[in-house]
């Protein structure tokens, strides 16, 4: 049985599985503005943790063909999730986190930090896997750059709501779990594709709901160079999560017996742009703010730095096109967090966790998020839950 309620627009229909978990007006009004669009198939599905976003409602999967809309990918192009499980339990952890946490802020650049070097392992992923396309989009592309080499931000955590943590499960076992994406380079590409698709829809006159929802259509060269932009960005994202997951395994090595772990890690985007089939017909799919889950795919829905995170296991629901949230969502603005909660709120959400408990980090509070349980259970027919992830070390940027 669906928990979605169905919601006729009068052009494309929403889907939402948004039962028990409030969604704010301007949220809706942009679903209402994606589903007007003429290339959108058949409906659009909005997820538990929906909520506001630049364009396109963070949150929602948007199925479309012949046009792809950027700033509804983003411009944290790739950002996603990644963990590990290891057979540490809590008993092999120290008392004191402290200098866990600070070793690990040690070896992963937060903020607006980078490598000083790029050393032999992150070269060798940078030349292998990057080089010839970063190549190619600085000589077509000459603005898409940053301050610094993308090389040097590679294993990288970067700010706002990505965050690296060592957490417990069910059964006691530590996991590394992080949240980071395609960093400067991704935003540098999301922003030069967000304003050519602007451009191009005021040079042919194209009126939209909303000027954030330009598009670039499939067969020009816009389109073109965007998908292959976007695809390289992805993979840089996947792999800037691959090199911190190494580095924090490293520190762990370092600290404590010998341990083993997942034969592999759990990496998935959710902010992304991808060509699937559903309903017998080939789509390109946006999930902003949403996670694939195919029948058997592994996915993480994270909830905030004071409570439980989840494995999930898709379930393949067909009417959401395969997908489910991507973690607890925003209840209101980061403005509006750090004018309503206090330090003394913050410590109190977050007590038992060694974390950061300064006011630069209280708008990614406890309390500025949906309920993640009334989020997971808006979506039972998606996803079920594999492992229940309690963080004791919460790494912010």
């Amino acid at each position: 049985m669906s928990n979605h309620q169905f919601i006729d627009t009068g052009a494309a229909p929403i889907k939402a599985w948004t039962r028990g978990v409030p969604v704010e007006e301007a949220a809706l009004q942009q679903l209402y503005n994606v589903a007007s669009l003429p290339f959108v198939y058949r409906h659009v599905a909005a997820m538990p943790d929906v909520h506001w976003g630049l364009g396109a409602t963070v949150g929602s999967v948007i199925p479309t063909k012949g046009a792809i809309i950027p700033a509804a990918v983003g411009v944290d192009i790739g950002c996603g999730m990644a963990a590990m499980r290891t057979s540490l339990t809590s008993h092999d952890l120290p008392g004191d986190l402290s200098k866990l946490r600070a070793a690990i802020e040690r070896v992963v650049p937060l903020g607006f930090g980078v490598n000083q070097t790029v050393d032999g392992p992150v070269k060798s992923v940078w030349e292998d896997r990057f080089e010839t396309g970063y190549k190619w989009l600085m000589e077509k592309y000459p603005k898409v750059s940053t301050k610094r080499h993308p090389s040097f931000q590679l294993g990288s955590l970067g700010g706002g709501n990505h965050f690296l943590e060592i957490c417990l499960d069910e059964e006691d076992r530590v996991w590394v779990m992080l949240h980071s994406g395609s960093r400067g380079i991704g935003n540098c590409i999301g922003t030069e594709f967000i304003a050519r698709a602007k451009r191009d829809m005021e040079r042919n006159q194209v009126h939209l709901p909303d000027k954030n929802l330009a598009y670039v259509t499939e067969g020009s060269e816009a389109f073109d160079d965007y998908v292959t932009a976007l695809i390289w960005a992805q993979e840089f994202a996947a792999a800037n999560r691959e090199i911190m997951m190494a580095r924090v395994l490293r520190v762990l090595r370092k600290a404590f017996k010998r341990f083993r772990t997942d034969k592999t890690a759990i990496n998935c985007h959710h902010n992304y742009a991808v060509r699937e089939t559903h309903f017998g017909e080939e789509v390109w799919v946006t999930r902003k703010g949403a996670v694939r889950a195919r029948d058997g795919d592994l996915g993480i829905i994270p909830g905030s730095m004071g409570v439980r995170s989840y494995i999930v296991r898709g379930k393949g629901s067909a009417e959401s096109f395969h997908s489910c949230a991507h973690g607890a969502g925003r209840a209101m603005s980061r403005k509006a967090a750090k004018e309503r909660f206090t330090l003394k709120d913050h410590r109190a959400a977050t007590e038992g966790v060694e974390c950061r408990k300064d006011k630069d980090v209280l708008d990614e509070t406890p309390g500025a998020y949906k309920d993640i349980d009334a989020v997971m259970a808006a979506q039972s027919d998606l996803v079920e839950v594999v492992h229940s992830l309690k963080q004791v070390v919460c790494v912010k940027g």
